[in-house]
């Protein structure tokens, strides 16, 4: 059940197109799921990948895909950085300290903490419209909410479309998910 919601929804980052992906999966037995995620971690991470489990809340779980170097790059960004620094994240953090603060941000409350899409490769600047505009007011929306740049975003947006369909047939063919996972 879990690789098939890997491929479903963390195939660009399995692809190396994209540094994360998250997703909600329903669940029956966190210690069972944890298992899971570790055996697959066991495989992944040699490749790049890794698997977490940020959040479980009564009968769902929410779990994070990344790739620690790519999401590395693109979180000490200086602007990315800077945007951080307002929610607690300080500029010594590593990237593991950073999710520890994510993942803790995220048990506090019951609203997702909107930093999250800079954890997710969304643009910077669609982040902070999303946050200015609570949400409102975009100029189109797809994986995310669109502020900036309309025709790149639509651009990704068919790029994870098409990686997630390819994905999705190769896995119904046979291919496994470690064998679709591409190596950093």
């Amino acid at each position: 059940m879990l690789e098939l919601y890997l491929i479903q929804h963390c195939a660009p980052t399995l692809a190396g197109v994209k540094s994360a992906n998250l997703f909600t999966c329903p669940i029956q037995d966190a210690k069972m799921l944890q298992k899971m995620i570790d055996s697959h971690n066991q495989l992944l991470n040699p490749k790049g990948v890794h698997i977490t489990l940020l959040r479980v809340r009564k009968s769902a779980a929410l779990i994070y895909v990344y790739r620690p170097a790519k999401l590395a790059q693109e979180l000490h960004r200086a602007e990315t950085m800077h945007f951080l620094s307002r929610y607690g994240y300080g500029a010594a953090m590593d990237t593991e300290s950073m999710l520890a603060h994510l993942t803790s941000r995220l048990q506090e409350s019951e609203c997702f903490p909107h930093e999250i899409g800079v954890f997710l490769s969304y643009p910077l600047e669609d982040v902070v419209g999303f946050i200015e505009n609570c949400g409102g007011n975009c100029k189109c929306s797809g994986c995310w909410k669109v502020y900036s740049d309309e025709a790149q975003a639509k651009r990704r947006f068919e790029q994870y479309k098409k990686c997630s369909l390819i994905y999705r047939k190769r896995f119904d063919e046979g291919y496994s998910l470690h064998r679709l996972t591409v190596a950093a």
